[in-house]
C-alpha cells in the first residue's frame, strides 16, 4: 500500500489536540480521511503524516519544522492535497509542493473538498476542468506551477471517489505515468 502524505492548510502554530483544531476546515477534511481509514481497515489511506511529532508546531522552523517535512516526503509514495475554500499558501504549505512535487517529483491526488460530485469538476459536454477546479487551483499558485511536473489525479472528496484514487497503484512515485491532470473514469 502506498505511503500518503498529506498537504493542508492550518494556521500556525497548530496544535492538533487544541479545542480549536477541527475548526481548521482543511485539517478537518484530513481527519476525514483518518476516521474513514478508522472505521474501514480496507480503507487504502496509509497515512504517513500522522507521527508522533507535529511538523508544524512552534518549534523552529530551519532548524526543526523543515527537516521534519523533509523527512515524512522521503518517505512518501504520493501527496494527497487537500483544497477547499478556506486553503492559503502558508510557508508550510510551500515548502511542502516545493520539496515533494518540485523536488522529489511526487505524484499527487487532489482531494477538494468543496465539490462532492465529479460531474462539478469538468465543464458539461467537454473535457475541459471546471471554472471551480480552477478556482481552487488559483488558490495555490505554487502548486499551479509546479503540477506540470507530475502526474496528478483531481478527485472529489466523497468516500467512493477517494477510495478509488487511493487504490490506483499509477499514482505514486516511480510509476512512470506521465505528467498531466487525470481524472477518475467511473
Amino acid at each position: 500500500m502506498a505511503h500518503n502524505y498529506s498537504i493542508f492548510h492550518v494556521e500556525e502554530p497548530f496544535n492538533e489536540l487544541s479545542a480549536g483544531a477541527l475548526a481548521q476546515k482543511d485539517y478537518y477534511y484530513y481527519n476525514q480521511l483518518r476516521t474513514w481509514k478508522f472505521k474501514d481497515e480496507l480503507f487504502p489511506f496509509n497515512d504517513i503524516h500522522h507521527k508522533k511529532y507535529d511538523v508544524r508546531d512552534g518549534s523552529d522552523w530551519d532548524s526543526v519544522l523543515k527537516p521534519r517535512i523533509k523527512e515524512r516526503l522521503d518517505k512518501a509514495d504520493n501527496i494527497i492535497l487537500f483544497l477547499s475554500e478556506n486553503t492559503f499558501q502558508s510557508r508550510g504549505v510551500k515548502e511542502e509542493l516545493e520539496y515533494g512535487i518540485g523536488y522529489l517529483k511526487l505524484p499527487v491526488i487532489v482531494l477538494y473538498a468543496d465539490i462532492q460530485d465529479k460531474k462539478l469538476m469538468m465543464v458539461e459536454g467537454k473535457k475541459d476542468m471546471s471554472f471551480k477546479v480552477h478556482y481552487f487551483i488559483n488558490k495555490l499558485p505554487l502548486f499551479k506551477q509546479l503540477k506540470s511536473q507530475v502526474p496528478v489525479l483531481h478527485v472529489p472528496l466523497n468516500k467512493e471517489m477517494v477510495f478509488k484514487a487511493l487504490k490506483k497503484n499509477n499514482f505514486v512515485k516511480n510509476s512512470h505515468l506521465s505528467p498531466n491532470n487525470y481524472m477518475l473514469n467511473d
